[in-house]
């Protein structure tokens, strides 16, 4: 691939053309997800998706959230409703936590990461350190399928094993990395300590947590250039950063909204919102009017790096109490959960914060009157079930404010 400054023309094309091409493939997305998923055959019941084809008449169809998966897949095995194809026609399904299950096809770069790669600088030949999971979740794959597209090798490093990940990046050399910011840091600070050299490594696609700018920098200082990317298991690739370094670009193969939290009415421009998501290039799984659950803005102009997409702020929070901590969502199903393990918690409220850069999860625990909290058997338990680190701190219950709230996520992202 000649390395040009854009990953294709699609890119570049005059907006007002991009959003008639998106609005006349709407009703087609429409139909299919009708005749083929039966949730929307029962969500879409009434709607002639040949009327669909402006942002307002798109606006009037309701909003499947994210949040609502959960139950959606336990009252209609696998997915809910939502897939418009059988097992033979997907190529995986995974599982998030929840569980919340979510499948693939089998065309190539079926998630769309191999444009945010390319804007982050990856190219045919090099050699890309994958450290998302390929257990169970499809982040490992997701970005796999990306590097693929643009001709790239990859090293399937996954999770964990920091020192061994280390040994593999000093022998092989790569040029790239995809992973958490958090990992990233934890791999170069190990180098450091162990005195390992990797001069090769000079970029890095990183997404699931929030990537602050002292991250940034501080990669920019070794002479890494850092990008993020704003994927979800569902939707895929729904924005990413380029070398301008203001916003988001919306992803070519969906359309973007940003709503009133709560409701499916889009916010004035620049007002912070759900972002809600329709897509219109994975046939598989046809998602219309996706509420991710996450908080974002329309950045006004033209991004300076000539990609003339939508642009957005980037994650800015969540819409509910559910939040990302590392990558894995959490959310108040999972503290219900810890609580039931301990019958002498009367209260609780898992407190995010990041403090120093990095996510750190307290979960603030009132006992029962006359109980006692053993501390190390709730961390175990915060473990266990939301699959992260997480400390203990025992509160007075009039310490805990009445106000409903289980996760008080205090992370700065300024």
């Amino acid at each position: 691939m000649t390395d040009f400054p854009h990953f294709d023309a699609l890119e570049t094309r005059d907006p007002e053309l991009r959003e008639r091409s998106a609005l006349a493939a709407l009703p087609g997305a429409l139909a299919h997800a009708k005749a083929r998923a039966p949730a929307f055959a029962r969500l879409l019941e009434g709607v002639e998706p040949a009327a669909v084809n402006t942002r307002e008449a798109l606006a009037k169809l309701p909003v499947t959230r994210k949040s609502d998966l959960g139950a959606m897949q336990k009252a209609e095995r696998p997915f809910g409703g939502l897939a418009a194809a059988s097992w033979g026609a997907l190529a995986h399904v995974y599982a998030s936590p929840g569980p919340i299950y979510e499948p693939d096809g089998r065309g190539a770069d079926w998630w769309r990461l191999a444009r945010a790669l390319y804007a982050a600088g990856f190219r045919r030949g090099d050699l890309v350190h994958n450290t998302f999971s390929y257990h169970m979740t499809p982040a490992g794959f997701m970005l796999e399928a990306g590097a693929h597209a643009l001709g790239c090798t990859v090293f399937p490093g996954g999770t964990g094993q920091t020192e061994q990940q280390l040994q593999a990046m000093a022998d092989l050399q790569p040029n790239g990395y995809v992973g958490t910011p958090s990992f990233l840091r934890i791999l170069l600070e190990k180098a450091d300590e162990l005195g390992v050299k990797v001069p090769s490594l000079t970029k890095a696609l990183v997404s699931g947590e929030a990537f602050l700018a002292p991250h940034r920098e501080a990669l920019k200082a070794r002479g890494i250039d850092g990008y993020q990317a704003y994927a979800t298991a569902d939707l895929g690739c729904i924005a990413y950063e380029t070398p301008a370094r203001e916003g988001l670009v919306v992803d070519e193969g969906v359309l973007v909204e940003i709503v009133r939290p709560g409701t499916g009415d889009p916010v004035p421009a620049g007002e912070v919102g759900e972002v809600v998501v329709t897509q219109l290039a994975n046939a598989e799984y046809p998602l219309i009017r996706f509420g991710t659950g996450d908080l974002s803005a329309v950045l006004p102009g033209v991004s300076p790096c000539g990609r003339t997409n939508l642009r957005i702020r980037g994650w800015m929070g969540r819409a509910d109490q559910t939040t990302k901590v590392k990558g894995m969502f959490v959310h108040p199903g999972q503290v219900a959960a810890i609580l039931a393990r301990h019958a002498g918690i009367a209260r609780a409220r898992l407190v995010i914060e990041n403090p120093d850069g990095n996510d750190r999860m307290t979960l603030h625990v009132a006992a029962r009157e006359g109980a006692a909290v053993k501390a190390e058997a709730v961390v175990a338990a915060i473990r266990d079930v939301t699959k992260l680190r997480g400390d203990v701190k025992v509160v007075a219950a009039g310490d805990l404010p009445n106000d409903g709230k289980v996760i008080d996520d205090r992370r700065k992202f300024d």
